[in-house]
């Protein structure tokens, strides 16, 4: 009896000890220079994907495992830390500026080919040493991509500028999809310029919430506009365009049937893929309720069940069921696909939240893999009423533009998560938008009274266009709206009058008829009108939203946080891209728009786009 009584004392006192050493500690992490905090350093346990981010004022809270646990500090243009815990609960980082990385010039000879020049690029510390070579200077982000990198983007030509007279008419579809800030982020945090067409500027515009008001009416959003001077060319004048859904209450949304779609196939190995995708996922599981439903189909060689139908009240069996994939074999995409849409229509919830959820760096190569029958299958999948959300991952190989153009088929959105932060963002702080769709289908025609504009330009959602004739189509699919999402949309336009250089196309007069301004467009103060349409989730029947713009411009000072932010962002896409389009645009101009637009940001996420453009700046010599 003292035996039995003495091992279960023992049991007890290793249970508390092994408790007490699972702690939470906390910080601030500032600039080792001037002392200001850093907000969004990555703070990673070395050796896990469990992490955390530092807040606006440079604070961080993380649980770790034991005294043992060393934890890595990571932020662009500074020198990553790792430091041991210890015994300490408070642990206040100073973070060094690498210069080293910030200054160092990729210098290519000019006479060689773009491949070779890669391949024998030498690296000098200090401006003065590559002028005096017979080298081309580019900054550092500019180097030769790693070798086998098979990552895929589609072509973007940029939209350019339409003559208001012969091409009164803009129509698109609204894109919610953030994937490519994140992707741009990832690149600029390897210290690289991103692929030009890894650059959607609409989805970057899109990453950030914007505080427009909520909608009192029937309709499931506002919408709002802004004009003023166009802050890269002074003389032209920025249309900014603001969409806001409607919030609805966690607790009041429909219950949810999800289907975890799981690349487990050997590309999706390394530490930035499935172990990344089963600690995302995690953040979701968490935030699930009793009425939720969960199911979980991977795909590798070949496909399976691997959690049937499992309510949300069982956590632990859904984590567990996530803590026993493992990466391994080739990838059967589209076998994976139709089982995922077969689980979710037998398990289909009626005026609920139908949704395949696909994790994968994209990279399909067994059975249908080609990017036009994926599309196919979407399309005919879609009709189900099941939506689909698609999840990109890693480095390397990651197909863009095929999981891009599945989550526009596929009556979805689509988002790159390069880590735990970004999870959380996705599955946690926008846990509605992602998952909750308000609003299908939802399209803009703007008509532009030719009496006050002369031309203009949409600034990105290039491969959202639709032609004139479709929007009053409502078999023609467009995007979706979640709960509490934002669109903003963001044209450049040349007034009638104005001393602007910028040109649109010409065409020959035409010969068999002829077009002029009505009068009453000359008399009238507005600029365009605005048509929207957009379906009910379940609804087949377009309805239409109308509103008018006036072409009276506030001055720049009056101009709201959302649209001197906005701005900003656009305009740095437009760097990025070297666009033709740019005008006056620099890093420092964005970095003085973005600095004084920064607005709430609760989350930290715009003063986390201040320092990339700091870093940018530097990066690349002020251009």
């Amino acid at each position: 009896m003292k035996k039995n009584l003495f091992l279960l004392f023992a049991l007890l006192l290793f249970g508390l000890t092994a408790t007490a050493q699972s702690r939470t500690i906390t910080g601030t992490v500032t600039d080792l220079n001037d002392g200001n905090p850093l907000p969004g350093v990555s703070i990673i346990i070395k050796g896990s994907t469990k992490g955390a981010a530092t807040d606006q004022y440079g604070k961080y809270s993380l649980s770790i495992p034991d005294d043992n646990a060393v934890l890595v500090f990571r932020y662009i243009g500074y020198m990553t830390q790792e430091i041991k815990v210890g015994k300490r609960e408070v642990m206040d980082v100073k973070m060094q500026l690498d210069n080293r990385q910030l200054c160092e010039i990729v210098v290519v000879e000019q006479s060689l080919p773009r491949a070779l020049a890669g391949k024998v690029a030498g690296v000098f510390s200090g401006r003065n040493k590559a002028e005096n070579m017979s080298y081309a200077a580019a900054p550092v982000f500019d180097a030769a991509p790693q070798a086998h990198n098979t990552e895929n983007y589609d072509f973007i030509k940029e939209n350019s500028f339409l003559d208001a007279h012969k091409n009164p008419l803009s129509t698109f579809s609204i894109d919610v999809d953030n994937a490519s800030y994140s992707n741009v982020r990832r690149f600029l945090n390897q210290g690289q310029r991103p692929p030009a067409d890894a650059v959607r500027i609409e989805e970057m515009v899109n990453y950030f919430n914007y505080d427009y008001p909520q909608p009192t009416g029937d309709a499931p959003f506002s919408v709002i506009s802004e004009l003023s001077a166009c802050p890269w060319n002074k003389d032209n004048q920025l249309l900014h365009i603001g969409l806001q859904g409607k919030r609805v209450a966690t607790d009041q949304l429909p219950p949810s049937n999800l289907v975890f779609l799981i690349d487990v196939s050997g590309s999706m190995f390394s530490p930035d893929k499935l172990p990344l995708v089963k600690a995302g996922l995690k953040l979701l599981v968490e935030e699930l309720r009793p009425q939720d439903q969960v199911s979980m189909v991977v795909y590798a060689g070949a496909a399976g069940l691997v959690l049937p139908s499992t309510s949300g009240k069982e956590k632990k069996k859904i984590i567990a069921a996530l803590d026993k994939l493992e990466a391994g074999g080739s990838t059967a995409g589209g076998a994976g696909i139709n089982l995922a849409y077969k689980v979710a229509e037998d398990n289909f919830v009626k005026g609920g939240n139908n949704r395949v959820i696909l994790a994968s760096d994209g990279d399909f190569n067994v059975g249908v893999s080609s990017d036009s029958e994926l599309q196919r299958l979407i399309e005919k999948k879609r009709e189900t009423g099941v939506f689909l959300t698609v999840l990109g991952f890693g480095t390397g190989n990651l197909k863009d533009s095929r999981m891009e153009q599945l989550a526009n088929k596929g009556n979805g959105n689509y988002a790159y998560i390069d880590n735990i932060r970004e999870a959380q963002k996705v599955f946690v702080s926008e846990f509605g938008g992602t998952l909750f769709t308000i609003a299908k289908d939802v399209k803009l025609q703007l008509e532009f009274n030719p009496a006050k504009v002369k031309a203009y330009r949409l600034i990105g959602y290039e491969n959202r266009a639709l032609a004139n004739e479709e929007f009053n189509d409502d078999k023609k699919d467009a995007g979706d709206m979640g709960s509490g999402h934002t669109v903003t949309a963001l044209y450049e336009i040349v007034p009638v009058g104005a001393s602007s250089q910028t040109q649109a196309g010409t065409v020959d007069a035409l010969k068999y008829q002829k077009t002029s301004i009505d009068p009453k467009a000359k008399r009238s103060e507005e600029m365009l009108t605005m048509k929207l349409r957009y379906k009910e989730p379940d609804g087949e029947t377009s309805r239409l939203i109308t509103t008018t713009v006036s072409s009276q411009a506030l001055p720049a000072a009056q101009t709201s946080d959302n649209f001197r932010f906005s701005a900003a962002v656009a305009a740095c896409g437009m760097l990025l891209r070297d666009s033709e389009f740019k005008g006056n645009a620099s890093f420092p101009m964005v970095l003085e728009l973005a600095k004084n637009a920064r607005g709430k940001d609760e989350e930290g996420y715009r003063i986390e786009f201040v320092n990339l453009v700091k870093s940018m700046g530097l990066l690349s010599d002020g251009r």
